[in-house]
């Protein structure tokens, strides 16, 4: 089946259209994008994944069409940060 993967940073925009086997998952359409060694700056344990916008756990499955985003942070603050 064919979808779909998006990531949008500054100075970075990707879009990919790959087919992939008919159980894929979020997390296996990143990897097999290849996206991670072309972004080392993309921590999936810190960024959020979505489908059409909608968050969803990298284990979700995926039907035909569907377009995988990986989020960028909205700001960078610190941990100990209480505002």
């Amino acid at each position: 089946m064919q979808v779909s993967l998006a990531y949008v940073a500054p100075g970075a925009q990707e879009w990919q259209e790959l087919e992939v086997a008919e159980d894929a998952t979020a997390m296996s359409v990143i990897e097999q994008s290849g996206i991670l060694s072309r972004h080392p700056d993309i921590d999936l344990s810190r960024q959020k994944v979505g489908i059409y916008g909608r968050l969803v756990p990298l284990a979700t499955g995926l039907s035909a069409g569907d377009r995988v985003e990986i989020y960028r942070p909205l700001a960078n603050l610190d941990d100990d940060d209480d505002e």
